[in-house]
């Protein structure tokens, strides 16, 4: 697999989420999103902490308390446990290309 090949985007209007791996409890997949975002007043409260790379093309992640996080290609970010968070825009050309790594919680 290559990791920027976005042929299974074709005729999609969707985001694609596709696990690369899951190892001992963690998780790795690879999101595909194309100008989407979390709708308004939606908010991500996992359970898991949670660290996303850019690979291609841009997102920015919005918190409950109001700041935002830009995020280009090769910029990480680590999203903790219960960390309120919502996906406010990304990148439609090119499509933004995350790698999402999910694992247990760092603390609690």
């Amino acid at each position: 697999m290559n990791l920027l090949d976005i042929s299974i985007t074709a005729g999609c209007s969707d985001e694609v989420f596709e696990d690369l791996a899951v190892i001992a409890g963690v998780r790795i997949e690879r999101i595909v999103s194309t100008g989407q975002s979390t709708p308004w007043g939606s908010w991500y409260d996992q359970d898991h902490d949670e660290w996303v790379a850019v690979l291609q093309g841009e997102g920015v992640v919005a918190f409950e308390d109001g700041s935002l996080v830009r995020l280009g290609a090769g910029d990480t970010l680590l999203l903790p446990a219960h960390r309120k968070h919502r996906v406010a825009a990304t990148s439609a050309n090119p499509p933004c290309i995350w790698i999402a790594v999910h694992g247990p919680a760092a603390h609690g």
